[in-house]
């Protein structure tokens, strides 16, 4: 399984990394917090060398405790620190209705990273985003905030989560950004007008939720439920009865396709994007070991040009 260079960086990862936010929030009930530790090192062994994390990542458990996924990824990952490329991100927290509140002020990224380097027990982060673009503050505020952090050798590299054509062009030209961290499947394909601009500036493309927040799996039914209070795809379009039904031509292909080359669903959905373009690196997540096991092996399937081209026309 070949590396890929995140972005302008000096940093090599393996195709497919490890999104952290579901073993804490939006995914249900936080898993317990030993198990998560523990799920996220058997990810480690099993060859994940790039994890995703943030500091807005916090859910309530169980027993009313707080599971905070930074320091989870920590304290798994702290003994082989020099071997993972970690990456988290700051400037959104929730509101009481889930919504997002943005804040990229000089003074506040200053205080995420302070706060970002003792949960995850590190004295520096491989990529740092700004979580969201913050209306109030302009781009080139915050890149000159970034740059002085990397010049302090408090993070490596920065990047941007959910960013436009013109955000990413007016932060990079004060510091170069290593890479964007968008929404990207097969089902959730309108950013693909900035590839260009990703080639043109040398930036990864990190796709998150790749797997349609996990329909593209084919694990899931019109009958699946979830938990409205805890799980976030409760209220996503693709987990409708009308959702399934405009799904049903893809997952259908998808299925046959899979079938064909001894695959599963969600390793083809992974394979698609990867072969796709050498620099975009999806971030599926899983609270189960033989998923993660699945999923990373997607980074050694070979796709066609005709395949991906027959994938695209669905």
């Amino acid at each position: 399984m070949e590396k890929r260079r995140l972005g302008n960086s000096e940093l090599y990862v393996n195709p497919v990394g490890l999104g952290c936010m579901g073993f804490s929030h939006a995914y249900g009930e936080p898993m317990e917090k030993n198990e998560v530790i523990k799920t996220i090192r058997e990810a480690y062994e099993m060859g994940y060398d790039f994890f995703d994390t943030a500091e807005a990542y916090v859910g309530i458990c169980p027993d009313g405790s707080l599971s905070c996924n930074e320091e989870l990824v920590g304290k798994a990952l702290g003994d082989v620190r020099d071997k993972v490329v970690i990456a988290t991100k700051m400037g959104v927290s929730h509101n009481e209705d889930l919504s997002l509140r943005t804040d990229s002020r000089p003074q506040t990224i200053r205080k995420s990273v302070e706060e970002s380097l003792k949960k995850l027990g590190t004295d520096y982060i491989d990529l740092y985003y700004q979580h969201r673009i913050d209306p109030e503050v302009e781009p080139e505020t915050v890149a000159e905030t970034m740059a002085e952090l990397i010049k302090e050798g408090k993070i490596r590299c920065w990047g941007i989560s959910e960013v436009t054509e013109e955000y990413l062009r007016r932060a990079n030209a004060v510091c170069p950004v290593t890479a964007i961290q968008n929404r990207y499947s097969m089902m959730s394909r309108w950013h693909e007008t900035i590839f260009p601009v990703c080639e043109e500036l040398n930036v990864s493309y990190v796709a998150f939720s790749p797997l349609a927040n996990g329909i593209l799996s084919g694990k899931y039914t019109p009958d699946t439920k979830f938990d409205k209070n805890t799980d976030f795809r409760a209220g996503m379009p693709q987990y409708t009865k009308g959702g399934y039904k405009k799904g049903k031509e893809l997952l259908s292909f998808l299925n046959k396709l899979a079938e064909e080359k001894n695959v599963s669903q969600g390793q083809l959905s992974l394979a698609w994007m990867l072969n796709k373009k050498p620099y975009i690196l999806p971030i599926p997540g899983s609270r189960k070991l033989d998923r993660l096991k699945e999923n990373f092996r997607a980074g050694e399937i070979i796709l066609t040009k005709e395949e991906i081209s027959a994938i695209d026309q669905r």
